[in-house]
């Protein structure tokens, strides 16, 4: 396993760290504790962390402008003033099966936001992922247990979707002016052991780097499914990666403590911080999310 220099860049345990996000205008990285109902906010510059409470259950932002976020949430996506942190429901998802809660999602470079969903326990085939395009909200694929791994190539013309419950990463062509899809999925990439196909970023070159939960580390892909690298996390349950830094050359990664023992705790005490991994990659920005004109 290759070691890369590495730093916490904020050492609060998230009992489910996930859904982070760089906004390059302000040199400020954004990520969620899930089942804790906190936002986190850090300066990259100074290294100062803000932790926002929230109401509800988020698992990821997109940008949609200078002052506004699109925040999924187990009950809906919310437009999030960044200014005052006040929010406004811009949409329902699922918030009539209360089994249900947001889990991963990322934003195409067409600005339609893939969101996927998930039992909160779990439970099989009980998620789906959905695609909100121009303000109307679809959904793309069903019986998924754990939606994770949602990213594109940088332009735009493949998805990738993991369902973790199965550890397998699927690769769909896309639309590239819609970012919906244009054919069936195809697996790419199936983990037999050695822990499970989290959270995934794509950088410029169309590597793809993938969190591997109960793995300590990030995978990096071809976009053919070649596995090309293994680069160590220092927490076991790695959760999700995003490029952070305004030439995006360093990888940001969550972790998460559910579902661990004490002892396993004990034998893992970066478990549930946020680090940075200087991994001197051709990442790029995280494209706005469009909503609908007029």
């Amino acid at each position: 396993m290759e070691e890369v220099p590495t730093t916490v860049l904020c050492g609060e345990r998230c009992h489910l760290g996930e859904g982070p996000t760089y906004d390059a205008a302000t040199d400020t990285a954004w990520w969620f504790d899930i089942v804790g109902r906190r936002l986190f906010e850090a300066q990259l510059d100074t290294g100062q962390v803000t932790i926002h409470a929230l109401g509800v259950m988020g698992s990821a932002l997109g940008r949609i402008d200078a002052h506004r976020q699109l925040l999924v949430a187990d009950d809906g996506l919310y437009i999030r003033d960044t200014a005052d942190g006040r929010m406004a429901l811009y949409r329902p998802l699922e918030a009539d099966i209360a089994a249900t809660r947001s889990n991963d999602a990322r934003v195409h470079p067409s600005g339609t936001f893939w969101i996927g969903t998930m039992g909160r326990q779990a439970e099989r085939g009980l998620g789906a992922i959905y695609a909100l395009h121009r303000g109307e909200l679809s959904r793309l694929y069903d019986q998924i247990t754990i939606p994770n791994a949602i990213c594109f190539s940088p332009d735009g013309t493949i998805g990738y979707f993991a369902d973790t419950g199965k550890n397998v990463l699927f690769r769909v062509e896309l639309d590239a002016a819609t970012g919906l899809p244009r054919g069936e999925p195809a697996a790419l990439v199936t983990r037999r052991n050695g822990g499970g196909i989290d959270g995934a970023v794509v950088d410029a070159d169309g590597l793809i780097w993938n969190a591997r939960w109960g793995g300590g580390c990030i995978d990096v892909y071809s976009p053919e499914g070649v596995h090309l690298r293994t680069i160590r996390v220092p927490a076991r349950q790695s959760s999700c990666p995003a490029f952070i830094g305004q030439d995006f050359s360093r990888l940001l990664v969550t972790s998460a403590w559910q579902g661990m023992a004490e002892d396993a705790k004990r034998a893992d005490p970066d478990h549930g911080r946020t680090f940075v991994l200087d991994v001197a990659v051709r990442g790029r920005r995280e494209p706005d999310v469009k909503l609908a004109t007029g």
